[in-house]
């Protein structure tokens, strides 16, 4: 019994390691439809839980969601075959993009490519929203939350932010009241291992902080990447499927070849498999507590409007060509209606990428 659940897990997760385009708003939007729609490993409201848990913790969050899943499904070994395999199918992809690059210094069609998948992408995230709004939104409160968390993001709070204020203000609504400095030292497997301990340790928000990130690291401090090796890493981890983190591999690849692009991979995501691993049992015992319940379904609903500012985002760039907008009505009608998986929207997104 046991050993299927396992099976299960590198099955999905490795799945979705291969299938996992756009970010990790699309990646939770298609861990949702898996593991609730399909096989009903938990409820949309334990997902949303576990969803607004990974949200307080820094890391790459759909990373850490897999990691969780894993755990919640088949214990610790679950945890470590589910973040393994939904990382590895993306390790393996990027250090080949990277073994290629360093030949030739360029990224073909990439861009063409990604213009074609975005319109799926972000019909699998409104299909989720939709699909989790119910549970998420029970009330007049938690709506109330849910607008004014998207507000905050849309005019520029930051993601950890807008799940604080969130949860404080949800507390506040439903509370019963009674009345930097570097050491200069070569460059080395060492020191590539400890920056990206450090970045995964401490990073909280999109790619668009992690491109801060290796921007202050690599290219400022360390002076071992140049802008424009920054801004492909970046483009490679955004086009590949599975984490937005595997940029970390690009550059340990540009950097050492594969042993950099190890190096790399295990320090940017170990922060995630530990943190997990540490407070995924604490998280169990927090949602006993009424207060902490309260304040996690002002996350849950935050955490939507996150997913929400993604959609919006993405949504500028499609719905200004009519074939984009064919191919999202397309990819909606047959997630929402047809139940059709998701993964065959994003490969025929890519065909049309590379045909057209």
């Amino acid at each position: 019994m046991e050993e299927n659940k396992y099976i299960e897990i590198v099955k999905v997760f490795s799945k979705l390691g291969f299938f996992a385009f756009g970010g990790p708003a699309a990646h939770i939007a298609m861990m949702e439809e898996e593991v609730v729609d399909k096989r009903q490993w938990m409820s949309k409201e334990e997902f949303l839980d576990l969803l607004g848990f990974t949200n307080l913790i820094p890391g790459p969050n759909s990373t850490e969601m897999a990691i969780i899943l894993g755990h919640r499904r088949a214990g610790k070994w679950g945890l470590f075959l589910a973040g393994i395999s939904f990382i590895l199918p993306a390790m393996v992809i990027v250090m080949i993009i990277g073994h290629f690059y360093k030949l030739y210094g360029d990224l073909p069609r990439v861009q063409t490519i990604l213009e074609y998948i975005k319109p799926v992408i972000v019909a699998i995230i409104v299909a989720a929203l939709i699909k989790l709004f119910k549970t998420a939104i029970k009330d007049m409160s938690t709506f109330i939350v849910f607008c004014l968390s998207l507000l905050l993001v849309v005019f520029g709070a930051s993601e950890l932010t807008v799940l604080i204020v969130a949860a404080i203000l949800l507390l506040l609504i439903k509370k019963d009241w009674n009345f930097k400095n570097y050491v200069i030292e070569p460059f080395s497997l060492s020191i590539l291992f400890l920056t990206f301990l450090k970045i995964g340790l401490l990073l909280y928000g999109s790619g668009y902080v992690l491109l801060a990130f290796i921007q202050s690291e690599f290219v400022d401090k360390l002076q071992v990447l140049t802008q424009v090796q920054m801004i492909d890493a970046i483009s490679v981890g955004e086009f590949t499927p599975g984490p937005v983190f595997t940029t970390a591999t690009f550059i340990g690849y540009l950097l050492f070849d594969i042993p950099g692009a190890l190096v790399a991979t295990v320090g940017i995501f170990l922060p995630s498999f530990l943190l997990v691993l540490i407070l995924a049992p604490l998280f169990s015992k927090l949602k006993q507590s009424n207060t902490f319940s309260k304040m996690l379904i002002g996350i849950n609903a935050a955490a939507l409007a996150l997913m929400a500012n993604v959609t919006i985002q993405l949504g500028q760039n499609i719905f200004v060509e009519w074939y984009f907008i064919l191919i999202f009505f397309i990819s909606l009608l047959g997630i929402l209606k047809y139940k059709i998986n998701s993964a065959f929207f994003i490969l025929g997104g890519i065909l049309l990428g590379l045909f057209l």
